[in-house]
């Protein structure tokens, strides 16, 4: 059996990757919204069991373990995180800036 190989195929080095590039939690990229660069990161959701969280883009929670996306501005902190549906994300520069709520909705 030979020996597995922990480096790109390909033989590009960590700095001739392109805007991406890996961290221990997995593939995180950069892109521009609103006139500012933001990371955004994958998450698989299986680690955020028992936690909820609210999609800004159309106000619906996320359930518990389900697959989602997390950004925040490029020097934002902790606090300016936010997790998106994957499709609200992908359709965030489509949508209008006020997303009304239905009257049954949760408020949190």
């Amino acid at each position: 059996m030979s020996p597995r190989h922990n480096r790109p195929r390909g033989g590009e080095t960590p700095d001739e990757r392109p805007s991406s590039s890996y961290d221990r939690y997995g593939l995180e990229r950069t892109e521009e919204y609103l006139g500012e660069e933001w990371k955004v990161r994958h998450v698989a959701g299986a680690s955020a069991a028992g936690k909820r969280y609210r999609c800004p883009g159309c106000d619906q929670e996320i359930p518990s373990g389900t697959p989602h996306v997390v950004a925040w501005p490029e020097y934002g902190g902790v606090d300016d995180r936010r997790h998106w549906h994957k499709a609200c994300w992908n359709a965030k520069d489509r949508r209008t800036s006020k997303v009304q709520r239905s009257r049954n909705a949760p408020r949190y």
